[in-house]
C-alpha cells in the first residue's frame, strides 16, 4: 500500500539548516534518512522543500483569486518535506515515519495515498 510520509519541521529545524554548528548535522540524518529509505527499496518519491518563507499561498473565493507570500498559516511548525513509499500496512509506515528527522522537534504525519482516478 502507498503512503505519504509528511515531514513536517518544527522553526528550530528551518534555522539548523543554515546554521554553521548544526547544519552538518541536521542533513547528516536526512540524508541517513533517505539513503535507508532508498536501499529498502520502499521509497517511491520524495522532495524537501524550501523554508516556509519562499511560499506563496493562493485562494481562489467567489471567482477573485488573492496571492499572499509566504505559509498559509503562521505557525511553529510547517511541511519541510514528503516522502511517498510503498509498504505492507500502516505498521510499516509507521515504522519509517518513527524513523524521520523531523519526529525529533517536529511532527510526522503518515497518509495512505489515494488510488488513481480514472
Amino acid at each position: 500500500m502507498q503512503y505519504a510520509i509528511l515531514a513536517v519541521e518544527a522553526d528550530a529545524d528551518y534555522e539548523a539548516r543554515t546554521d554553521p554548528a548544526l547544519a552538518d548535522s541536521y542533513w547528516a540524518s536526512w540524508a541517513s534518512y533517505v539513503a535507508a529509505l532508498g536501499q529498502s527499496g520502499v521509497m517511491t518519491a520524495a522532495a524537501g522543500l524550501q523554508p516556509p518563507q519562499t511560499a506563496t499561498t493562493l485562494r481562489t473565493r467567489g471567482g477573485a483569486t488573492s496571492v499572499q507570500d509566504g505559509p498559509f498559516a503562521d505557525a511553529k511548525e510547517h511541511l519541510g518535506g514528503i516522502f511517498l513509499i510503498d509498504v505492507p500496512d500502516l505498521d510499516a509506515a509507521m515504522e519509517w515515519a518513527a524513523r524521520c528527522p523531523a519526529a525529533v522537534n517536529g511532527s510526522v504525519e503518515v497518509r495512505p495515498i489515494l488510488p488513481p482516478m480514472g
